[in-house]
Formats: C-alpha cells, structure tokens, sequence
C-alpha cells in the first residue's frame, strides 16, 4: 500500500495522478484528505480514502496500516504561530506512525540548503523535518529542490495587467529552479520502487542558470509582450504577508528564508543542475504552464 499525503495539493494531485497512470503499479493506494470531496470521482473511485489532517495521529495511524511506502509533504500554514511548532507537529505525528506501522520507506519533499542553509526561517525548519524522520531509521528520501517555477503563478495577476513580478532576491544573481512536475515525476518513480534502502538527499535542480532578470526576459518571450521583474527586500516580503493575513512569526519565516537564501547562496549558481531529475527548462515551463495562467 501507498499512502499520498496532500493529495489535492499542488504537488500532491500530480504525485497521485502519476501513481494511478503508472501501467506496472501493484500496490493500492491510499490517501489522506481534509475533504474528500475536493478528489474527483474517478480519482476517488480508485484510491482508499481516509479522511483528516496529517497532522493528527489517529488519522496517520489509520492511514499507515499495512502501508509500505509514503508520501511526505508538509502544507504551508501561513497564520501558524510557529514554523518550527507547525513542522515538529506534522513530523511527530509521522514518526509514531513510522514506529508504530512499520512503514519501510518514506519520500518527503524537502529543499537544498543542508548544511548550508542557517536561520532560514521555513527552510531550516524542512530540513529539521528531515533529520527526525531519518533519525527513525526508516528508509528515507529527501526531495531536494531550490525555487519553485510555480511560485509566480500567485503573481500572473501583477504580470498580466502591470507587466511585473517581484522577488525578494537579487535580481542579478542566478536562482536555480524547480518545476513541481519533476518533483511529482521524482516522487512517483521512488514510490513504485520497492528495492531502495537507506537514506539520502535527491536534488531537483532544473537545466537553467538564470537569474531573476534572465527569468523575466523568458517570461517575456512566452508572453510576447515586455514583463520585468523588479526586486523587493525581505522587510517588504514580510509586509506583504502580514497584509495578506499572515502571523507574524509565519512571515517573520519568510523573510529570514529569502535573507538566507541570498546570503548564503543554496538556491544559487554554485548548485549544480541535475538535469535526469529535473529536466523541465523555465522556457518550457512559462510555455505550458506560466503563460496559460496569464492569458487564459
């Protein structure tokens, strides 16, 4: 058995979808859904439904029972008043469920910046969530990837009528990249895999070396009209978030990750791309994805 955590997720719904595509998959699978409701009857038709938040005990155990592999994503909660409180409570959960189920193999979605990353903030507190779960001995992958592709779709708005976006890191600085289906495509293939054993990091890095204004140019270029990005400090990030109903300590979290990843650099040049893992360029990505949103 398979269990999917987030499976209506941005991440989780493509992870799902590539497990039941998947013409060799002999295990079953099950998820865990705060409302099942939002599965779409063919999807719920397939999959065993179990019913709750991942971060409650009960509801992990149910799931895990006679589980073999998992997938791991913790939700951002952006009112928390803790990011470390909010990680530890997802990851306690899991590691009684690991222990007390018997789970073999885990598959979580992390970030790069292991021993690199310090005091950042939403980052720091993923990779903690590595070390305890590795510190149960079960089997262990961590998806490792930098910044999102998708995180720009919250701003196709701002794109579409203003011709702008705006990023909380140098704008002249290489930000390697990450398309949420290669992470998915990633997942999925260690999922249906049962003969990996111990414990390690995967990076998810994609092929280019763009920095924020190289991405702009290639937003640009998909859209066919002039976009630019235009940089915004981490005091305003953090503004920005409290404006949008945000707890101080979740924003406070924010900033602390973007200050981080420009100052120490583990989103940066001096990753190296990891083009089996992540193949989708930003080009590719703006074409199918970035520029439907923007004029759709």
């Amino acid at each position: 058995m398979i269990v999917v955590t987030t499976p209506t997720g941005q991440i989780g719904r493509q992870v799902l979808d590539r497990l039941l595509a998947a013409p060799d998959r002999t295990a079953g699978i099950r998820v865990i859904v705060r409302d099942p409701a939002r599965l779409s009857p063919q999807v719920r038709e397939r999959v065993e439904v179990v019913q709750g938040s991942h971060a409650e005990s009960a509801v992990v155990e149910e799931a895990c029972a006679d589980a073999g592999t998992l997938f791991w994503l913790v939700p951002p909660h952006p009112r928390a008043d803790s990011v470390e409180g909010h990680f530890g409570r997802f990851t306690e959960t899991l590691c009684e469920a690991i222990t007390r189920q018997g789970v073999e193999r885990v598959v979580a979605v992390s970030t790069l910046g292991r021993d690199v990353a310090k005091n950042a903030g939403q980052v720091s507190a993923s990779l903690a969530m590595d070390d305890t779960i590795a510190a149960t001995g079960v089997h262990y992958r961590a998806l490792c990837p930098p910044f999102l592709m998708e995180n720009l779709l919250g701003q196709a708005p701002s794109i579409r009528d203003a011709g702008v976006f705006h990023l909380a890191a140098a704008t002249d600085r290489v930000l390697r990249t990450c398309a949420t289906r290669d992470i998915a495509t990633t997942a999925a293939r260690l999922l249906l895999d049962g003969t990996w054993t111990g414990q390690d990091d995967v990076p998810l890095v994609g092929p280019d070396a763009l920095s924020p204004e190289g991405m702009a140019q290639v937003v640009s270029e998909a859209l066919g009209r002039p976009v630019r990005v235009q940089g915004t400090s981490s005091a305003d990030y953090k503004a920005t978030a409290l404006r949008f109903g945000a707890s101080e300590a979740w924003a406070r979290g924010l900033a602390d990750m973007m200050d981080a990843i420009d100052a120490q650099g583990f989103y940066g040049a001096g990753e190296p791309s990891t083009p089996k893992a992540a193949p989708t360029g930003f080009a590719e990505w703006c074409e199918d994805v970035l520029r439907p949103a923007v004029l759709g």
